[in-house]
């Protein structure tokens, strides 16, 4: 009882790589620009990215998770096997997004890491993940201490999740220059991987004695060198004595064409175009390099992970070739030649990096980047006050600011993980290496220093994710990649005025007014900044709106803390009473910044006057005789059933003020108007399924008769009949006993009507239900479950057959794979015949290729 046999590349010996001539390395760089709102620390919901919240689920729902659990297919598109594509790539993952995906989907987090692992394993120690440049920020553009930060913080990440040092870092957009080179060596890092346009002259390596040796440099300019080997780049190639770092350049052409052509199509197609590059010069060995940007593999070009998996595991080894990564080569094959960069450059400029501060015509024709010079300048600008600020602040709360700015990254990856300061220890052991000995002193005393200290921290962090990349890349300032780097400039300003009371903002709006936008409405970056930035700050009092109209339709306990995104909140005191169509709720609450420990206590009053109108007074607490106060009036007045005397209690409680269902955060205003909007569908839903019931005789007549039914009954019919399928689909999924004649029976209804059913989120129910009887099997340990399984899923999908629905059945079929693996591997012998049949039968039906 088994799928397909195990890959070649897996039974390949540490001797077979060693003496193999040819050495294949597919980089992937994944990344993602920074999404989150820097007040909520979280991606609020992305309209573009429909049907999925936010672009980070969509790309992960294409690329991420795909090349977690590649599939290879045989003849009839059934599953052989299912490969972990990050085993065999070398790859680099921005360390946000590895934070994200740590969080949205730990399975593929645990698979990234497993796959560096296995690598390891194969390749003498080597594994194929290295380190990136933390914010993905233009290195020579950053001034120094920021060059070192985002490599330190890009090591200090990577060792946390892989469990070892990296030994190559990868550059942003490629971008270097020697000072750049100088900042990686001095942090230990063996190499790089570049554009070979990057490269300026290169030689043989002579003699250990490098002083007498004069060999000729031969110029490559036009990407002319050769990719085939590693290079080692010295910081002054005439000094004997001179630091140095090695360096890949990737093979242009096939890369390109990876990213820009089919080439990706078809595996046969790939390996074959990866031959051409093979040399004939009988070297004793080759290295067949190329990158790309991680997302080509299934999010840029659909489905290209299964072609890339089929070459790791198929064609590569079919041909002798060997899958490596970059340190593995270089502990084997160490560089013979030495290279020269060219002063400054980029992998996506041909202007040395001009496009993150000029309008160079890369990303946008000349005249329309007129804005990159002023936003760089800019922010530039504000950089070096926030360093002031921070230099001189700091020394109140650090020993050295620098050195806890560059530690900060271990209390960073804490909130980042988790949403949330998890641990205390993580605070306490940051302070007790950095801080001051006030500020780990009297606990009253020091809470304040060290939410100072926290807040001068995260205005050096978003100083530093203001420079992402992104924000250049385009040809228009007010893109979200513009408006999200300002966003970042926006919380550094608003952090500083909070611990210094130093204004920067003022200033800063009026630089940005000499960025000229190219969209009419804006004009230039000061208008950008008023209308897609300022309008979108947050304040804490906001946070305590959010959570005072939520309570109107949660019951939030009180011995419960709720955390709304990086806030958690303690519901102090309560009451909450109604009259007719009117509630008002009066509360005390503390809530507490789980990012700086900032922390305050509001009080909050919150009428709900019926359908969608609210009016929430929100202030600080101010003692327990005035809170009681409020109380006594506020609900005196409801009493009255006024809703004029209530809003007039409020406004003399906490001032004209006030918030309403359009101040809170968009998704929790969404999942209100769905409340609210309940019950009227209900209502609607009873009508049709009235008008439907008394004219179902017509509508069969008019379907009988050829004629168009008239729009009004063809409505009511498709809203009853969805309406009851997904009732019963979720009565299925809750694990009744649901008929599937039942189902079957509102399905043939629906086709004999010419109705449309809803197929997504049947489609939904469908895969989850199917999942469910498929975990059943797993871990019931029911003698029937077996014959069950088979059973309930056969009728699954027939029914889903009987939909039209195509079903996703990728986590079926991955859980399917583990269990049978485990039975294959462990129980086998305890599985009678004919739950061997009946087993592989189930496969089947899910579009597994089992063998029996």
């Amino acid at each position: 009882m088994t799928i397909a046999s195990s890959s070649p590349i897996a039974t390949q010996t540490a001797n077979s790589l060693v003496d193999s001539g040819v050495y294949i390395t597919m980089h992937g760089h994944f990344y993602q620009p920074p999404r989150e709102n820097p007040y909520l620390n979280a991606i609020e919901t992305q309209e573009g990215a429909f049907p999925f919240h936010d672009w980070n689920q969509r790309i992960h729902h294409e690329c991420y998770r795909p090349n977690a659990f590649a599939r290879i297919l045989n003849s009839n598109g059934k599953i052989l096997r299912i490969v972990n594509n990050f085993e065999y790539l070398s790859f680099n993952i921005g360390a946000t997004l590895l934070s994200w995906l740590e969080q949205y989907d730990p399975e593929v987090y645990q698979r990234i890491i497993d796959g560096d692992k296995a690598s390891a394993e194969r390749l003498d120690g080597h594994g194929n993940a290295i380190a990136q440049v933390y914010n993905h920020i233009i290195m020579p553009l950053a001034n120094p201490r920021d060059k070192l930060t985002q490599i330190r913080w890009g090591k200090a990440d990577f060792k946390a999740r892989f469990g070892r040092d990296t030994e190559g870092m990868w550059l942003a957009e490629t971008a270097v220059d020697y000072p750049t080179l100088e900042a990686l060596i001095a942090e230990g890092i063996k190499f790089i991987v570049l554009a070979p346009s990057q490269a300026q002259r290169c030689r043989p390596l002579g003699s250990s004695d490098r002083q007498s040796w004069k060999e000729v440099w031969t110029e490559v300019n036009g990407g002319q060198i050769d990719p085939n080997r590693p290079y080692r780049c010295y910081l002054d190639s005439s000094d004997p004595n001179s630091a140095y770092i090695d360096i890949f350049f990737y093979d242009g052409p096939i890369s390109r064409d990876m990213g820009f052509s089919d080439l990706l199509n078809s595996s046969h197609n790939l390996a074959a175009r990866l031959g051409r590059a093979v040399r004939g010069d009988h070297r004793s060995s080759q290295l067949i390099s190329v990158a790309t940007d991680g997302e080509t593999f299934g999010h840029h070009k659909h489905f290209t992970e299964k072609a890339i998996a089929y070459a790791f595991t198929e064609e590569f080894p079919r041909r002798g070739w060997q899958v490596t990564n970059y340190a593995h080569y270089l502990s084997l094959f160490p560089p013979t030649w030495e290279v020269e960069i060219k002063p400054v450059t980029a992998w996506s400029c041909a202007h040395g990096v001009d496009r993150w501060q000029d309008d160079c015509g890369c990303g946008a024709d000349v005249g329309f980047g007129k804005w990159r010079k002023p936003l760089r300048q800019a922010l530039n600008w504000l950089r070096d006050r926030l360093e002031v600020i921070f230099g001189e602040a700091g020394a109140k709360y650090f020993n050295d600011p620098w050195a806890a700015r560059d530690g900060y990254i271990h209390v960073l990856r804490d909130s980042l993980r988790h949403g949330t300061i998890n641990s205390q220890n993580t605070l306490d052991d940051f302070f007790s290496t950095y801080g001051k000995a006030g500020i780990i002193s009297a606990p009253s005393k020091s809470t304040h220093l060290q939410v100072d200290a926290l807040r001068l921290l995260e205005m050096q962090r978003h100083a530093l994710l203001m420079f992402t990349s992104c924000g250049w890349f385009f040809e228009e300032l007010s893109r979200p990649e513009g408006v999200q780097i300002l966003r970042y400039a926006a919380r550094a300003i608003e952090l500083a005025a909070d611990v210094t009371g130093i204004l920067l903002e003022s200033e800063f709006v009026q630089r940005l007014a000499q960025c000229p936008s190219n969209v009419e409405d804006f004009g230039n970056g000061a208008e950008v900044y008023r209308q897609l930035v300022n309008p979108f700050k947050i304040t804490m009092k906001q946070v305590a709106a959010d959570y005072a109209v939520s309570s109107l339709f949660t019951n939030y306990l009180r011995e419960d803390a709720q955390q709304l995104y990086c806030y958690a909140i303690n519901q102090l005191d309560y009451q909450l009473e109604r009259i007719g169509s009117m509630a008002l709720a009066i509360g005390h609450i503390h809530i507490i910044s789980s990012i700086t420990q900032e922390s305050v206590e509001y009080i909050f009053a919150v009428v709900h006057l019926g359908g969608y109108d609210f009016h929430c007074g929100i202030k600080q607490f101010s003692g327990r005789k005035d809170y009681e106060e409020i109380k006594l009036d506020c609900f005196a007045a409801l009493k009255h059933a006024s809703a004029a005397g209530i809003i007039l209690s409020i406004a003399r409680a906490f001032g004209n003020e006030y918030f309403s269902l359009q101040h809170l955060f968009a998704e929790e205003r969404h999942r209100i108007l769905h409340l609210l909007s309940g019950e009227t569908l209900l209502r609607l839903d009873q009508l049709y399924a009235q008008v439907y019931r008394d004219n179902y005789g017509i509508l069969a007549s008019f379907r009988r008769d050829g004629l168009p039914v008239p729009k009004e009954l063809q409505v009511a019919a498709e809203i009853t009949l969805n309406h009851r399928l997904l009732a019963d689909l979720k009565r299925l999924e809750a694990g009744e006993k649901l008929p599937i004649t039942q189902l079957d029976a509102v399905v043939k209804e629906a086709n004999h009507l010419g109705c449309s059913l809803d197929q997504i989120e049947s489609a939904k129910i469908l895969e989850r239900v199917i999942l469910n009887h498929l975990w059943h099997l797993v871990y019931s340990g029911d003698d029937q479950s077996i014959s069950y399984s088979v059973n309930q899923v056969g009728q699954v999908l027939q029914l889903a057959q009987d939909l039209k629905i195509p079903l996703n059945l990728d986590r079926s079929q991955e859980l399917y794979l583990s269990y049978l693996t485990k039975v294959t591997t462990e129980e086998d012998q305890d599985l009678i015949a004919a739950d061997r049949s009946q087993l592989l039968t189930l496969g089947e039906k899910i579009g597994i290729a089992c063998q029996i």
